[in-house]
């Protein structure tokens, strides 16, 4: 009984470790290098706990050390392995020609994002030619509320709706959908003709429009944006509209089986 007693606590601690091992990357979400007491303080864990965890993160190329600053960053091997997992994904593989085809008749910035939690990440981009300076960077998470993407996909999943709300609406700027109220607006809005749309939630000066990509099941599983200045999507809502819609079918039509 006494053996039993402490291999389960062995096996938790095991799995403790790894859990503060996780979230330590995360730490990097929001930082490009933090400090070992820095790490430590966010995770509620010792000095000698963090740096024992990142010395092991190290050895594997998750995380490695800046000898200029005496910091820690991610490691070579999280881009390899993220990348790995963008290609696996057989969705952006199916929809990389229609992403190219939509970028060249509009000139926009196209996007393929799918929701994770109360957030959506980004799968894939194809840069337009206008307002690249405003984006969020690459394979980043943005809250449902504030992306075309993100209403796209919550006016046809509740959980992911019911989720947004509970976790409230931060701004990103003043323009970004700050309430239940108005959230809902907008889901209704986009089940109504069929996409969503965005002006200066992001980011000031930069808007979009989305339609929800549905599987074989019927149910939404990603979004289609077409992101470009406000101007240019304020002169152009009602084609870019039309042929992001035409452009999710086409991928939710690609999701049926054989």
């Amino acid at each position: 009984m006494v053996g039993t007693e402490k291999q389960q606590s062995g096996q938790r601690i095991m799995v403790q470790s790894v859990l503060t091992a996780i979230d330590i990357l995360d730490c990097f979400a929001r930082d490009e290098e933090l400090g070992v007491s820095e790490i430590g303080r966010r995770l509620g864990v010792s000095k000698s706990t963090a740096y024992r965890l990142l010395v092991t993160l190290c050895c594997r190329g998750l995380t490695e050390k800046n000898p200029e600053t005496n910091q820690y960053r991610l490691g070579l091997y999280m881009f390899e392995l993220g990348q790995i997992a963008i290609t696996r994904v057989k969705l952006r593989q199916a929809a990389l020609p229609l992403l190219e085809e939509l970028r060249r008749r509009t000139g926009s910035t196209v996007q393929l994002s799918t929701p994770d939690g109360i957030d959506v990440i980004f799968l894939e981009r194809l840069q337009g030619s206008r307002g690249l300076g405003l984006l969020m960077p690459f394979g980043r998470r943005t809250p449902s509320h504030a992306a075309s993407g993100g209403k796209a996909v919550a006016a046809f999943n509740p959980v992911l709706a019911e989720a947004r709300r509970r976790a409230g609406f931060p701004k990103l700027t003043p323009l970004t959908t700050g309430s239940t109220q108005e959230f809902d607006r907008h889901l209704t809005a986009t089940r109504s003709r069929g996409y969503a749309s965005t002006f200066d939630e992001v980011a000031i000066g930069l808007s979009s429009v989305a339609a929800p990509i549905f599987d074989f099941n019927g149910d939404v599983h990603a979004a289609l944006s077409l992101i470009d200045t406000t101007e240019e999507v304020r002169a152009n809502l009602g084609r870019m509209a039309l042929l992001t819609i035409e452009a999710a079918r086409r991928l939710s039509r690609l999701s049926l089986p054989d």
